[in-house]
């Protein structure tokens, strides 16, 4: 019976959970410098995709599938994404302080995207470059990591991280020095500050392969990291091939933060502080805390990307709001979480 409650309650949490985020979906698609109603979102909605006869007015429809929706799908996803890889990252390393940044991934792609903006390329090649960087940032932490040492490989590839991020960091300090300070340099610093401004649904379309891989890969481990939280030695002993676990583990969180780090710039403590609410919630669990994880991800982006867009007349950059909300909220889970992570 004790059993039985709890699973309702993590059941009710999830319900509750997914609600709230419909609901600040048709909020966010209704406030901003147009004003939209609920009434016109639904009518627009229907005239779209179940070709519903309205008397909306072009303006109403294209604000909301030209701007917002795109932007809030964008929302969405960047945020699931980047708080299932800090899950898994935490699982994988057994370290709470582990974010999606940790090996280099978000230092790699925000090289890359600074190269490419270096060098003028388009819209999607600075998201390809990003891509790409990120990954190598990890492969090449990945391949250090692994054989610097015979002793704990988890510390080893997190110690490699942190030297790899903090190198491919003094490279961007460099392009951003030898930019051109007038248009290359603002567009380097506007991207990594993080932005959903521009987003559009060819972005989605960009990263949608490689996110929907990241979540089904991570979702079919999710009982393994269960068993890794135990250690390497208790984990061979239940049959687990902890190389081989890792490595995809690393692999699927990579290409998650890297597919969507190239789309919104570099948005940190998302993978952080998510996590850990989503535990103090529903407990280490992988089987509940990875899904749980993902929509509290998606709610918290979402909320923070509205009240970016209505705060102030201008947009503040979403890596200034999300350190400026995070860091807080990390100190007050810090604080009264009672529960342990693992």
């Amino acid at each position: 019976m004790e059993k039985l409650s709890e699973k309702s309650a993590r059941h009710t949490i999830f319900a509750f959970l997914f609600l709230f985020l419909i609901c600040l979906f048709l909020f966010s698609l209704s406030v901003g410098r147009y004003s939209i109603t609920i009434s016109e979102i639904v009518q627009a909605f229907g005239s779209k995709f179940f070709s519903i006869d309205t008397n909306l007015s072009e303006n109403v429809e294209t604000v909301i599938f030209n701007v917002r929706f795109p932007r809030i799908l964008g929302a969405i996803i960047v945020g699931a994404a980047l708080s299932a890889s800090g899950a898994a990252y935490q699982g994988i390393f057994k370290n709470p302080l582990v974010s999606p940044d940790i090996i280099g991934a978000s230092a790699g792609a925000g090289f890359g995207a600074a190269l490419a903006i270096i060098f003028s390329f388009s819209n999607v090649g600075i998201q390809l470059m990003a891509f790409v960087f990120g990954l190598v940032a990890v492969f090449i932490t990945y391949l250090i990591g692994a054989n610097l040492r015979k002793g704990d490989p988890t510390l080893s590839l997190i110690l490699t991280g942190m030297v790899i991020g903090t190198l491919f960091s003094s490279f961007i300090s460099l392009l951003k020095y030898i930019a051109d300070p007038f248009e290359k340099l603002p567009a380097i610093t506007f991207w990594l500050m993080g932005s959903l401004a521009t987003m559009t649904m060819k972005d989605i379309y960009f990263i949608a392969m490689p996110v929907v891989f990241g979540w089904i890969i991570l979702y079919l481990v999710r009982w393994r990291l269960n068993i890794m939280a135990f250690g390497d030695e208790e984990a061979q002993t239940l049959g687990i091939n902890t190389k081989k676990l890792r490595f995809i583990v690393i692999l699927s969180s990579t290409m998650l933060t890297a597919s969507v780090v190239s789309i919104s710039g570099m948005i940190g403590w998302v993978g952080l502080i998510i996590p850990h609410f989503a535990r103090l919630l529903v407990g280490p669990n992988y089987k509940t805390l990875l899904p749980v994880s993902i929509i509290l991800g998606a709610t918290f982006l979402l909320l923070v990307d509205t009240l970016a867009r209505i705060i102030l007349p201008t947009e503040i950059p979403l890596g200034i709001l999300t350190s400026m909300l995070g860091a807080p909220i990390f100190i007050y889970l810090l604080s009264y979480s009672r529960r342990s992570w693992v």
